[in-house]
């Protein structure tokens, strides 16, 4: 009976009822753990997971259009920047708010 109504934290308890050194400490692992997460090494070789993967790894297709010629699916990031390169580039226009259409109007 520790909590109001008999409760001890309940369903999901969050960091607020903590005191600051144990959230800390609880903070310091969850952000570790999720900072790791979604990164991509970029030392590591690239292992070929398709067949088109495979034949371009050892050099059987020697450009993008031979790929194209024959309407092969590229399921693998790792085809277009073995040939493309660095020559691949992104770059932001403009970002503008947008208002969805219902039915009813706005």
């Amino acid at each position: 009976m520790d909590g109001p109504g008999g409760f001890h934290r309940g369903f999901g308890s969050d960091l607020r009822g903590l005191a600051g050194a144990e959230a800390g400490i609880r903070g310091q692992d969850r952000g570790q753990v999720c900072g790791t997460r979604g990164r991509k090494a970029e030392d590591k070789e690239w292992i070929p997971v398709t067949k088109l993967g495979r034949l371009v790894k050892d050099m059987k297709i020697k450009s993008l259009e031979e790929i194209y010629l024959f309407s092969l699916p590229i399921k693998e990031s790792e085809i277009m920047d073995f040939f493309l390169g660095v020559s691949l580039k992104d770059e932001v226009l403009k970002i503008m708010p947008v208002q969805k259409q219902t039915p009813a109007g706005q």
